[in-house]
C-alpha cells in the first residue's frame, strides 16, 4: 500500500492509503500546493469532480478545503474500495461520493453539472485527449468552469478543445499543471 498526505484545510496531515496499481501516480504534494494556491477563490462551495480520482489525493483536498461536494470516479475496483474507506475514515460521507466507473460511461450517464474538474487519467494512456473531447461535447461543466489537466510535462502543447482557455501553468519535475477555464454560456 502506497499512502498520501492531505496539505491543507480541515484534515491537514491526514494520511490517506492506496493500493500499489499499476498507473496510479498520486498527485505529488508540491503539485497540490501549487494547484489548490491557484484555486484558493474558487474551490470553497465548489461542487468538483475527480475524473480519474486514482489516490483520491486531488478530490479529498478539494473536500477537506471546503467544497461543497466532490464526485470521484475510479476505474479500478480495488482502488474504488480503497476510496470509500479513506471517505469512511475521514468521515466525509456527506460530500464525497465514490463512483467506480470507466470515465466515458461516467460522462455519458451524468445528469449533473460541476464547477471544478480534475482530469488526471494514467499518462501516457491517451484518455486525456478522449476525455477532453467527450467533456467538450456534454453538458458536466457548468457556466465558467475550472479544469485542471495534470500531463507528463513533455505533453506540449495540450489536445483541449478550442473553448478552453490556459490561464495557468506550471512544470514540477515530471509533472505539467494546467489550469484551464471554459467558455461555456
Amino acid at each position: 500500500m502506497g499512502q498520501v498526505r492531505i496539505i491543507g484545510g480541515r484534515w491537514r496531515s491526514r494520511k490517506l492509503w492506496f493500493p500499489n496499481t499499476k498507473n496510479l501516480r498520486p498527485s505529488p504534494d508540491a503539485v497540490r500546493e501549487t494547484l489548490f494556491n491557484w484555486l484558493q477563490h474558487d474551490i470553497h462551495d465548489s461542487h468538483c469532480l475527480d475524473l480519474f480520482a486514482g489516490s483520491g489525493a486531488l478530490g479529498f483536498e478539494a473536500a477537506s478545503r471546503g467544497a461543497a461536494s466532490v464526485v470521484m470516479v475510479e476505474s479500478d475496483p480495488e482502488t474504488a474500495r480503497q476510496l470509500n474507506r479513506n471517505k469512511s475514515l475521514l468521515k466525509a460521507e456527506e460530500n464525497v461520493i465514490i463512483v467506480n466507473s470507466v470515465a466515458s460511461q461516467f460522462i455519458d450517464n451524468c445528469d449533473q453539472q460541476f464547477d471544478l474538474l480534475f482530469l488526471d487519467p494514467p499518462f501516457e494512456s491517451g484518455q486525456l485527449e478522449r476525455s477532453s473531447m467527450q467533456i467538450e461535447n456534454s453538458h458536466i461543466l457548468a457556466p465558467g468552469a475550472l479544469v485542471y489537466i495534470e500531463s507528463p510535462k513533455n505533453n506540449i502543447p495540450l489536445s483541449i478543445p478550442p473553448s478552453w482557455h490556459i490561464i495557468r501553468q506550471k512544470t514540477r519535475g515530471l509533472v505539467q499543471s494546467t489550469l484551464i477555464e471554459t467558455k461555456y454560456e
